[in-house]
């Protein structure tokens, strides 16, 4: 009877936020539980499932105060269900969790009226964050790996390409000499972190990391060299190249920054000042070479 009046009694706007929060619960219900049946870790699909259930109560809760259904979001059931599968769970999850039509629930103001939206509101802040914090994921035990691989890459490859844009101008030469640059340095950052690795005593780790260091700078070389390959200008190749490196920052920088709870302008604009920093100096020295050498290609 207390609720059927306090049902009563709301006012539009918060009943209107409560439709809202109920769309959310669902919405992340159904998101969960297709996730749990879909991932092969045991673990991982218990922990989906726990939070399904939560997002279930918390719906259940809500319609006892609306007193209507709400249907899930099916864009968003789509959209987070196959982020999370192609780029990880954490990621996905996570990136859901700090979605815009969720901060536009005040459990604040709701619970002037309804006590017990403080109540959800801290379970959605602590009981989930925790749950998700167990999820078991391999590729983010070795985002250090990944990071060094990147890092690396981009700041010794564009340093070469740029350099090397100068020194010769010529696209052909210079893509080529970025290829086997590229390898080369995968092969033996892959090498210095298996080494490294090793000899804190983690075998297994070692391996992969290794792996991780090698793709990640691999992917790197990619994005620099390709421009070289596709325009005649070198000038215009490495224009591409830069802004190519600081969209391969932006978007692994914004990747670890919602996945490892990360800040996510200090880590961006550090790598992309070292990387840019690196390519004037290297410029600098093509210049020189160019002029005491008297290279003209």
């Amino acid at each position: 009877m207390e609720q059927q009046i306090t049902t009563k009694m709301l006012q539009p706007h918060i009943r209107q936020q409560i439709i809202r929060a109920q769309r959310n619960e669902v919405t992340e219900y159904h998101i969960y539980k297709r996730l749990s049946g879909s991932v092969k870790n045991t673990e991982n699909s218990k922990v989906l499932k726990s939070i399904a259930e939560d997002e279930l109560r918390h719906y259940k809760i809500w319609h006892g105060y609306s007193g209507r259904d709400v249907n899930p979001s099916r864009w968003d059931v789509f959209k987070f269900y196959w982020i999370s599968r192609l780029f990880g769970l954490t990621f996905g999850l996570k990136l859901m969790e700090r979605g815009e039509e969720k901060a536009q629930v005040n459990y604040d103001e709701i619970g002037e009226d309804i006590p017990e939206a403080i109540k959800i509101s801290k379970e959605e802040n602590d009981h989930e964050k925790k749950l998700l914090a167990m999820i078991d994921e391999n590729h983010l035990k070795y985002i250090g790996s990944i990071v060094l691989g990147l890092n690396d890459a981009l700041v010794e490859i564009l340093g070469t390409l740029a350099g090397l844009t100068f020194a010769l101008q010529n696209n052909k030469l210079v893509a080529l000499v970025g290829v086997i640059a590229g390898i080369a340095g995968a092969l033996s950052m892959s090498s210095s972190e298996y080494l490294s690795v090793k000899s804190e005593g983690k075998e297994e780790g070692a391996v992969k990391s290794a792996i991780f260091t090698g793709f990640a700078y691999i992917i790197a070389v990619v994005f620099l060299v390709v421009p070289y390959l596709l325009f005649s200008s070198p000038w215009l190749s490495l224009a591409v190249a830069v802004t190519d490196s600081v969209f391969v920052v932006f978007l692994f920088t914004y990747y670890i920054s919602v996945a490892n709870d990360q800040p996510f302008r200090k880590r961006f604009f550090e790598m992309v000042i070292l990387s840019t920093v690196v390519g004037l100096i290297s410029f600098g020295l093509g210049y020189l070479a160019r002029m005491l050498f008297g290279i003209d290609v």
